[in-house]
């Protein structure tokens, strides 16, 4: 399979040494990376190479695609969208609209890669709305997929009904989990509870295909009641920056209580490594970043305050929805929804 990805090394908060170094560590990567054709990153030519001209790194996978304009958080989305057209984001959603990438990975302008993804990209036919996702641990030891994230902070409840297919899709094609339980975050487990979209979604969801389990509540997603968990964009979002907060504080509590006595530390000194691995699995550079689902190309919104890691785990991302096929795999059910419409 060919995969090349294209990376924005404009976009992370600490510059593009972060990128570059990611998408090398990607290219050696023993898990994934001999499966990437190459990687090409965007941005200004000379900063990029300067720092690559620092890293061993194999020249014949690894390009530079020049683009010397960058879009700020602060700028207004659309309108960057369509003035800066030799920005890092413009070109590199434009490198997969043309079919020269099979993926985007950007730290960038949130706002930005979302306009830009539906306007440049286009959604797959019969997808009312992109969605961004989000893994979330939870405490079986997998994940709960979070959609919508953040992309759509008012929908309808056939927004949701896709959101929880499309989810459903990459549960399934790219974590290997056989007939995905969806649940419907609400203010309540009972059928009757929440909003009009919420009933009205809940309705959908009952009456359709999915392994629909009902409604969830926000404290029983950590604890992997559900392995997709579906909301507009302005609760996902909600949930998604109070258990990143949520994380650092009790990790930050944790540590102030486990050094405060001389028994504590001692306790702490042998559970030096469950610790550890607790951290891991709660850091968010370990899942990459949120894929933007429902477009006709593959984009990742990682952090903007990625480091190398993080660019590098959403470099692997990409290659596990691109192997799992889930464009096309969405694309089909998108058909299929059209199809029992006009019958």
């Amino acid at each position: 399979m060919d995969i090349t990805i294209a990376v924005d090394a404009m976009g992370a908060d600490a510059g593009p040494i972060v990128a570059v170094e990611g998408a090398v560590a990607a290219l050696k990567d023993k898990e994934f990376g001999s499966k990437i054709t190459k990687i090409a990153l965007v941005g200004r030519q000379a900063e990029i190479s300067s720092i690559l001209g620092k890293i061993s790194h194999d020249t014949s996978r690894l390009e530079v695609v020049d683009a010397q304009e960058i879009i700020q958080v602060e700028e207004s989305p659309t309108l960057a969208i369509k003035t800066k057209k030799n920005s890092s984001i413009v070109v590199g959603l434009d490198l997969v609209k043309r079919g020269q990438a099979e993926a985007f990975v950007s730290a960038g302008s949130t706002g930005a890669i979302l306009a830009g993804g539906t306007t440049i990209i286009g959604r797959i036919k019969g997808i009312k709305r992109p969605a961004l996702g989000v893994l979330l641990p939870n405490s079986t030891g997998g994940h709960t997929f979070l959609i919508d994230a953040g992309a759509n902070v008012d929908v309808k409840p056939e927004f949701l009904l896709q959101f929880a297919q499309m989810g459903s899709v990459y549960m399934e094609s790219v974590l290997g989990v056989k007939n995905p339980r969806i649940g419907l975050v609400n203010v309540g487990a009972e059928r009757e509870k929440g909003n009009s979209v919420a009933k009205a979604a809940y309705e959908l969801l009952e009456n359709g295909t999915l392994n629909f389990t009902g409604n969830v509540e926000a404290r029983d997603i950590p604890n992997g009641a559900v392995d997709v968990a579906v909301c507009d964009g302005f609760v996902g979002n909600i949930i998604l920056k109070y258990t990143e907060g949520y994380a650092k504080g009790l990790f930050a509590t944790l540590k102030i209580e486990l050094v405060s006595k001389f028994l504590s530390r001692f306790g702490a000194l042998l559970s030096r490594g469950a610790f550890k691995r607790m951290r891991k699995r709660y850091d968010y550079t370990e899942v990459g970043g949120a894929p933007f689902i429902g477009l006709n190309g593959l984009v990742v919104k990682a952090h903007g305050s990625s480091n190398a890691k993080a660019i590098k785990n959403s470099i692997r991302q990409c290659v596990k929805f691109i192997e799992g096929g889930v464009v096309a795999k969405i694309g089909a059910m998108s058909s299929q929804n059209l199809k029992e419409e006009d019958e």
